[in-house]
């Protein structure tokens, strides 16, 4: 009895209630009715008092009164309804054993006007807890207009039904409005009583005359380009916008049981028009697992997402190297915290422009596979110091590369950029040297395979102009862009990370692969969009100012030089470059003088020393 709370005594003695009211109120139409079957008062009696104790019994060994109310669904009304029914038919049968001549008409209705009873108190006591207990724990309703009026709209709207009445379902705060879709079939037709009211080309209009608050993508089948061209409209107006993701990455498991839930906020890299890239992960897994992996710049933003990737695919041991210990450290943490002592992490405080500490490193641990992603990268800052570029980038690079071929390593993949096609500045120029030693190692090497991936600018990146667009508008202070018509090669830094593991495994030395990625995209338009994901109208409650181009910037990046050439790879979003040979004498000649230079801290000897180096390399100042 002392776990019998407070909300089951109520439940029970509004059973009670309604069992005595509802025989009273059965008598009474048999009375005025059918008055041969009255029961006599002594007869209600009875019939109250078994029918009250056995529907109880029934009831509670059912488990009717643990439920808690706000959580009360169909399958609960029922059990509830059959558990009346089930103490009505032993009364009954009590009756029966006792010679009590009572009629089954009775009973059958007494049945009936009891449950209706019982349900509707319990349907009315919930509505009636859930806006008390819940008023002003929400805001108010969220307006939605939601795009697509296929499946999973269908499925949404009745996600958004179902949830209701249930306080911990964020769902049940969501009022849908109107419906759009491109097929002409579908418009002026309801989807569970929501009406589509006309195209994705009407939603602007729409967005105003409704008072629409969110905007729900709902067509995870739609094609690239579509795709592109409604988020760019929705972007346009003042609604927040969540999307469901595309029909390959939609989770369906004991976790993920809604598709709503795995709606997410509009991001920059959806207004990038093109599909995520898919990629062959068992391939990646069997190139991978068992191996110790080298992680150079691991504390970086694609070096630490190598890091999470790689620790995906069972490796034997991770070896973290980054010269800031802040960013080491934060990888560190997040790989003990998610894998714990099921895989070997290794974090190493090193310079890769130390040798001495490199070859200790290489001669320790034996890595099998080498990801080489520590360099300077900012190009403004490489512009002002431009022998700290050669010293970090190339001779950084030549030390690691150097090391992975003497002590046998399987593979070394160096991570290029597209500012090393054609470079016009000191940190592509460096880049660009950086793929020649690469494929001067692949010339030479018996053993290890040596590769170059080479990819556009990634979103939300150390240095990517994604950060600093946030923190200028979350400041109130305008937004700069350098040029109207400079355009970028975007890409993700997943997308990036796999691009580096599926080259790896693909590779047989000297490659540099490169990634189709799609159309360039014009950083006055990334700006104008992420302003409008802020709820906030470009040029009117943001400004966008022009700076200028910066030392070594142009306006627009190439993937390829002329010279490379394409090759179709077994992902027809991954293409190759054509290796290039390496005049090797010619090349470390070179090296050694620019290096002097560099030693020297002799600025412009180094500048001059790149331009030799690499021919294609226009300096703009």
């Amino acid at each position: 009895m002392r776990k019998f709370t407070r909300r089951k005594v109520v439940l029970a003695l509004a059973d009670v209630f309604f069992i005595i009211v509802g025989t009273l109120i059965t008598s009474y139409i048999f009375s005025q009715f059918l008055p041969n079957y009255s029961i006599g008062y002594r007869g209600i009696i009875y019939i109250s008092v078994i029918d009250a104790i056995l529907c109880f019994l029934v009831q509670y060994s059912i488990g009717s009164y643990s439920k808690m109310w706000r959580y009360f669904e169909i399958k609960d009304y029922f059990f509830c309804a059959l558990g009346m029914f089930a103490g009505q038919f032993l009364s009954l049968i009590i009756f029966y054993v006792l010679n009590k001549d009572v009629s089954k008409l009775f009973f059958l209705i007494n049945y009936i006007i009891i449950t209706i009873a019982v349900l509707a108190f319990r349907l009315v006591f919930k509505r009636t807890f859930l806006v008390l207990t819940n008023a002003g724990k929400y805001s108010e309703t969220q307006r939605t207009l939601i795009v697509g009026a296929g499946n999973a709209a269908a499925m949404i709207l009745t996600e958004i039904e179902s949830a209701k009445f249930d306080p911990e379902n964020p769902s049940r705060n969501i009022e849908p409005v109107a419906l759009v879709d491109d097929d002409p079939g579908k418009i002026h037709t309801k989807v569970h009583g929501v009406r589509v009211f006309g195209t994705t080309n009407d939603i602007p209009t729409l967005v105003q005359s409704l008072k629409v608050d969110q905007i729900i993508f709902a067509i995870p089948s739609c094609d690239k380009g579509d795709r592109h061209r409604i988020l760019d409209i929705c972007s346009k107006t003042k609604c927040k916008i969540k999307v469901i993701p595309y029909l390959g990455n939609l989770l369906f498991d004991d976790e993920h049981t809604q598709l709503i839930s795995q709606a997410a906020d509009i991001k920059i890299e959806d207004l990038l028009g093109r599909e995520p890239i898919a990629f062959d992960k068992s391939k990646i897994k069997k190139y991978i697992k068992g191996k110790v992996c080298m992680v150079t710049g691991g504390g970086g933003s694609i070096g630490s997402e190598l890091v999470r990737q790689i620790a995906k695919y069972s490796p034997k041991q991770i070896i973290i190297i980054d010269i800031y210990e802040n960013n080491a450290y934060d990888v560190q943490q997040e790989m003990l915290m998610e894998y714990g002592d099921s895989i070997n992490f290794v974090t190493l405080i090193s310079s890769v422009r130390d040798y001495d500490k490199m070859e200790k490193i290489f001669k320790q641990y034996r890595p099998n596979l080498v990801f080489h992603a520590a360099a300077h990268k900012h190009v403004p800052l490489m512009e002002v110091v431009p022998e700290e570029a050669v010293k970090n980038n190339i001779f950084g690079t030549f030390n690691v590369a150097t090391l992975a071929e003497f002590y046998k390593a399987d593979k070394f993949v160096m991570i290029s950029t597209d500012k090393a096609v054609n470079p016009t500045n000191v940190m592509g120029c460096t880049k660009r040297i950086c793929e020649m030693i690469i494929q001067y190692k692949a010339q030479h090497s018996t053993h290890t395979e040596f590769v170059t991936t080479r990819f556009g600018n990634v979103l939300g990146s150390n240095g990517s102009v994604i950060p600093l667009f946030r923190r200028q508008i979350e400041s109130g202070k305008p937004v700069t862009v350098t040029h109207p018509d400079i355009i970028r090669y975007f890409m993700t830094i997943p997308e990036a990370v796999s691009l580096v593991l599926e080259a790896g495994a693909m590779a047989s030395g000297g490659e540099i692969f490169v990634l189709d990625m799609g159309d360039p995209v014009r950083i006055v338009t990334l700006a104008e969009n992420l302003i409008r994901m802020y709820g906030k109208v470009p040029y009117e409650d943001v400004e966008i100012k022009f700076t200028g181009l910066r030392p070594g910037e142009k306006l627009f990046e190439e993937l390829l030089m002329d010279e490379e050439g394409l090759k179709k790879t077994s992902n027809k979003k991954i293409f190759i470059g054509n290796q290039i040979e390496i005049d090797s004498e010619k090349l470390l000649s070179q090296l050694d003088e620019i290096e002097g230079f560099a030693d020297k801290n002799d600025s412009e000897k180094v500048v001059e020393k790149l331009a030799e180096i690499v021919p294609t390399f226009h300096h703009k100042v």
